[in-house]
């Protein structure tokens, strides 16, 4: 959301922990927030202090954030929203398991995530990093609503399998997500009450990350497809082991019923979290294309027939999860920047300046 296979805040920590003690320097010398070179970005503020958190995400009237937090005591990711100033935070999931990727339904009354808690109350083993960096497909996610303020859990999946990465169109009337339930990771659509599930993928490989465009007829998102015999041979490992390595993504667009997919960039790292500018035209993600050692991720823009690639952030610590305030005036994302402590994972909110 990720985390959108979830995109574990360990995993970031791992690679950008080089260059972020680099960055920081002496304590009372904190980098700042707000970079000369950062020509799109304007009043940087930063939103939450210490932990943890990422796939911050606005509400349909662009006052309130939600978003997956590691803080305090806990052991994993809960769901929290916020105020779009950073107030009122309060956490809404169940405080069980693990959870990923949620999302705002338009209306802002409802919410909706993926979360492990009816496998177990526990949180699930971390990967071990020690064999390669991996992503944890838990098969026990499964896709939940709830009301904004975490009463009224509802289940929208119930198969065996990996649900998660769900994110709702601007109109509240479909979902997107990735799934298992056909024995590989593929995009799948369904209704708001989790009915009349369709499949949208079907190609060998990954397939997530997904959002609509904001009119809704659109679906970008981020995939791996092996192509070589050996590297098939390692993704069906990998998948057996309920893991993926995310060494290359890139990003596709389709139209929201499957149709017309079409490859967007072809840049051979890892690029995720794409998200289409409000006008449709453009796509901002977050990728370590700038990086030789493919260790720090910035943000990026791009066209979307894959033209005119720009560069958005300069800082020398992980930037990603972008996303657009529903009137395109605002950007928020996640970053390791001005970081108290050496792992610290914030998000923070920018005013877009073209």
């Amino acid at each position: 959301m990720s985390t959108k296979i979830p995109f574990p805040l360990a995993f970031l920590i791992s690679l950008s922990a080089a260059v972020l003690s680099a960055a920081q320097g002496p304590a009372n010398n904190p980098p700042p927030v707000e970079l000369p070179s950062e020509k799109h970005l304007r009043n940087v503020r930063q939103l939450t202090f210490g932990g943890e958190n990422a796939e911050a995400y606005f509400s349909g009237d662009g006052k309130r954030l939600i978003f997956q937090s590691k803080r305090g005591e806990m052991k994993c990711d809960q769901i929290f929203t916020m105020r779009a100033d950073g107030s009122e935070v309060r956490m809404v999931s169940t405080g069980s398991g693990r959870t990923t990727c949620s999302y705002f339904f338009p209306d802002g009354k409802r919410i909706l995530y993926a979360s492990t808690h009816l496998a177990a109350t526990e949180c699930p083993p971390p990967v071990d990093y020690s064999k390669g960096y991996a992503w944890a497909i838990y098969p026990g996610y499964d896709i939940f609503t709830a009301n904004a303020d975490g009463t009224d859990t509802k289940r929208l999946t119930d198969l065996d399998g990996y649900d998660a990465e769900a994110t709702v169109s601007a109109d509240g009337k479909k979902i997107v997500f990735t799934s298992t339930r056909s024995g590989d990771l593929d995009l799948y659509s369904m209704g708001s009450d989790g009915r009349n599930v369709r499949r949208l993928t079907t190609e060998l490989g990954y397939d997530g990350g997904a959002f609509f465009s904001r009119d809704g007829r659109q679906i970008i998102y981020r995939s791996y497809h092996p192509k070589t015999p050996e590297q098939i041979a390692r993704y069906k490992q990998k998948l057996a082991e309920n893991l993926i390595e995310p060494t290359v993504f890139e990003l596709w667009l389709m139209n929201a019923d499957g149709t017309n997919k079409r490859q967007v960039t072809r840049l051979g790292v890892a690029s995720f979290a794409p998200y289409l500018f409000p006008d449709g035209k453009r796509i901002i993600f977050a990728s370590n294309l700038s990086d030789p050692k493919g260790r720090n991720f910035d943000l990026y823009a791009v066209n979307v027939d894959g033209s005119n690639l720009e560069r958005v952030t300069y800082e020398e610590t992980f930037d990603g999860f972008p996303m657009f305030s529903p009137d395109g005036k605002r950007l928020v994302f996640a970053s390791n920047r001005n970081a108290a402590a050496r792992g610290d994972t914030n998000i923070f909110i920018a005013d877009w300046v073209e």
